[in-house]
């Protein structure tokens, strides 16, 4: 091969290859088209912007073992998940906190609530003893059956996992539950916007 027609071959194969590190966009965060979760290879499943009023407060993206385009696929869906999410604005810990615990009481029933209450307490714990969370933060929710559900901020592991699937279900349900954290979020973590 002529050294100009390599160095096009070389040029072209890195531009697919860079090309191919980030799948889609969401509220101006770029997010990979791929992740792995402890020995899982998961794919992107979809993703989206969270507001409120005017503000821009996160971008989000959902990883899946395989596609799925209903939240009851994604809920009873087994294997290792992540739940990635870039802040768009400064949040104290309390406010975030908050947020997810409030998704998690609009998704659960009384039984549901009183099963997971330890649990939902440790993952608060750990929320709060992050103190702040600055724009740019990237908070990850990686699950895995074996582990449970770990929080991660910019790719360090906070507090100890939390065990069991109802927690990482529960989680789930603030954004693809019956209520919502928002009806177009929902949509474009199911891959439909």
């Amino acid at each position: 091969m002529a050294p100009a027609a390599s160095t096009l071959a070389l040029s072209l194969s890195l531009f697919l290859a860079s090309g191919a590190v980030h799948a889609a966009e969401f509220g101006g965060v770029a997010f990979d088209d791929r992740a792995k979760v402890g020995a899982s290879e998961l794919q992107l499943n979809g993703g989206g912007l969270r507001t409120k009023v005017f503000f821009k407060v996160y971008a989000m993206a959902l990883y899946l073992p395989e596609k799925a385009a209903t939240a009851e696929a994604v809920l009873a869906g087994k294997g290792a998940k992540r739940i990635g999410i870039t802040l768009l604005r400064d949040l104290s810990a309390q406010q975030f906190a908050d947020a997810l615990n409030e998704g998690i009481v609009k998704n659960s029933s009384e039984a549901e609530l009183a099963a997971l209450k330890p649990k939902v307490q440790a993952f608060t714990d750990t929320l709060l003893s992050l103190g702040e969370a600055k724009k740019g933060t990237a908070v990850t929710l990686d699950y895995t059956p074996e582990k449970g559900t770990q929080l991660l901020v910019n790719g360090s592991a906070k507090g100890a996992p939390i065990p069991g699937e109802d927690f990482n279900r529960a989680l789930l349900r603030i954004w693809l539950g019956a209520k919502p954290a928002q009806d177009d979020l929902k949509e474009g973590l199911l891959g439909k916007k």
